[in-house]
């Protein structure tokens, strides 16, 4: 039986339903091209242009940090940045495993990272070594790209560490000069703008801003002395059990730190690894209760205003009562007269707090504030302390015996650095700086003023001189040099109780030489040593060992030479000193 076929009819119909549905789907199609290049066109442009081009910033060479004689503390090496694009990536276990082998990093943590497909850029290794980036590349894993880096490295290690800082990751200054200086060091980026493939290749640059390197910094260190100043604050540190010391070598004359190391110290190459508290400069940054090196403050108060001359004589019983406080000297002695100068060489405490009351409350806290503590020094070192000084107006009662012999005020040791060195400097003070010049720049501004007159100046160095000579400070001495300087012994606070340790002490020495015509201020403090305390134990020889090299290595001439041709009187002298008290 055979079927019929379709009417004309039914095809007809047929062939006009295509018709109606060809024409529906045209007619959508073209409201949604229409909708495409009127409505959506500049935001699809843009899309567009941003999936051909991308700007990539080209990083500048970081500066150099150079010590005075040009040695290199801080410079930048070459480093390869190695980064993925997970999208691009077929086998993540195999890409993680092959960075694992070359680089040394985790495969565990990088695996999870590289096979998120949501991601279109993750890091690999940031300043990789660029051997071990180039063997990995030699393996032509697609996903993943590499491009050159800088990364700081410190040449010295430890050496100045605490001065020097470190930058980051990202060549960015963190800390010490390299925070300080960064604007300076970190130069200008440049910028490229390329036309990228669909994958993601380059195949035009557009247009480019080339960069511009850093500058290179040269400090006022010398990293001969600095390394000197480290082993010797080392030595100190483990001879007497200290928490810490510190060393600050200044010039008088110029206010250059030729040396300021804290021990202990850290390697700036492993910042990371290493505490604050290993990263502080503390002649810059921290406080400490001076003790008797602040009576030099209180001489030249009296003497100043004229109170007394360097030979005026007081009667001085072993203590005296000042308001609700009785203030004695450190050993016990029977009541003596003593003149200004013997005053301040055995530092006597009732001896000056009897000139300070000859001053005033009042006219010593202006010479507190002239010879600049509680003010910054202005040293070019981020993190400055000021100290702790109380006005004039919240003096307590017994502040004026307190005071006096440096208990109830705070210092840093740049601050009191910085006064003897005025007195070494004809009573001329000079701002401290660690930055001497800057390549394609200028010198930093160095501020002075006068402190003392020179005739006032000149009295105190013939009385440190004394402090040295048959005082407190005899361990200072140093063989065929005229050495001025003055010892110091600190209660340290207790804050549990609110008044002061009975156990924590600051020793400290604070030299001039030679003392005819100064070359060095050095300061050396010793944080809560074990075995002895005073000053002029514990300080004065970490002093004469730094002093005795830095002389020999500066090659500056003897101003005493008759005394190195009788060296047996000379080291008999010496070995027999006893000091005490300051």
């Amino acid at each position: 039986m055979r079927r019929s076929r379709p009417s004309g009819k039914v095809a007809d119909r047929r062939i006009r339903v295509l018709l109606v549905v060809f024409a529906a789907v045209f007619g959508v199609t073209l409201a949604r091209a229409a909708w495409l290049q009127t409505v959506q066109a500049s935001s699809l442009a843009s899309k567009g242009a941003s999936q051909q081009h991308e700007s990539l910033v080209i990083p500048a060479g970081r500066g150099t940090i150079l010590d005075r004689s040009g040695v290199q503390l801080a410079i930048g090496e070459q480093a390869t940045t190695v980064y993925a694009n997970p999208r691009e990536i077929a086998n993540p276990r195999l890409v993680a495993n092959a960075a694992a082998q070359t680089l040394g990093v985790d495969a565990n943590v990088l695996y999870p990272q590289l096979a998120d497909r949501t991601k279109g850029f993750v890091y690999v290794a940031r300043q990789a070594d660029p051997q071990k980036a180039a063997a990995l590349k030699d393996r032509h894993l697609a996903g993943l790209g590499f491009y050159p880096e800088e990364r700081r490295f410190y040449p010295l290690g430890p050496v100045a560490s605490q001065v020097v800082g470190f930058a980051g990751i990202d060549n960015r200054g963190l800390a010490g000069v390299e925070l300080e200086r960064d604007s300076t060091l970190s130069g200008r980026p440049g910028r490229e703008t390329v036309i990228k493939d669909p994958l993601g290749r380059v195949v035009d640059v557009l247009g480019s801003v080339s960069e511009r390197d850093g500058h290179d910094v040269y400090l006022t260190i010398d990293h001969t002395l600095q390394a000197e100043a480290e082993a010797a604050l080392r030595s100190a540190v483990v001879q007497w059990h200290a928490k810490r010391a510190t060393a600050t070598i200044l010039d008088p004359h110029t206010g250059a730190v030729l040396a300021m190391a804290t021990s202990p110290g850290f390697d700036a190459n492993a910042f990371p690894d290493t505490t604050p508290d290993l990263q502080r400069n503390s002649p810059v940054t921290d406080v400490y209760e001076p003790g008797s090196t602040f009576k030099l403050v209180t001489v030249a108060a009296a003497l100043s205003e004229h109170k007394v001359t360097a030979t005026s004589a007081f009667t001085l019983p072993y203590s005296i009562q000042v308001s609700d406080k009785v203030i004695h000297d450190a050993e016990w002695r029977p009541t003596e007269t003593m003149t200004v100068g013997q005053i301040l060489a055995r530092s006597s405490n009732v001896g000056a707090v009897t000139l300070a009351r000859l001053v005033g409350a009042t006219g010593l806290s202006s010479w507190i504030s002239r010879f600049g503590f509680g003010h910054d020094t202005g040293i070019d070192f981020p993190g400055e302390s000021a100290g702790i000084v109380l006005p004039r107006n919240k003096w307590y009662g017994s502040a004026v015996g307190t005071i006096p012999i440096g208990q109830g005020i705070a210092v840093t040791p740049i601050q009191l650095a910085a006064a003897y060195a005025a007195i070494a400097n004809h009573g001329l003070w000079v701002t401290p700086h660690l930055v001497d010049h800057v390549i394609g720049g200028s010198r930093p501004k160095i501020d002075r003023r006068r402190v003392v007159s020179p005739a006032i100046a000149q009295e105190l160095m013939g009385m440190l001189v004394n402090v040295v000579a048959e005082g407190t400070g005899t361990l200072a001495h140093v063989p065929g040099y005229n050495v001025a300087g003055k010892t110091g012994t600190a209660d340290k606070p207790d804050p549990q109780t609110g008044g002061y340790s009975t156990s924590k002490y600051v020793a400290s020495f604070v030299g001039i030489v030679p003392a005819t015509a100064p070359r060095l201020v050095i300061l050396v403090t010793v944080d809560e040593p074990h075995g002895a305390i005073f000053g002029g134990t514990v300080a004065a020889p970490v002093f004469q060992q730094i002093a005795r090299f830095a002389l020999q290595y500066l090659e500056v001439p003897p101003d005493n030479p008759s005394e190195l041709r009788s060296p047996s009187t000379s080291s008999s002298s010496t070995a027999t000193s006893s000091p005490a008290g300051g």
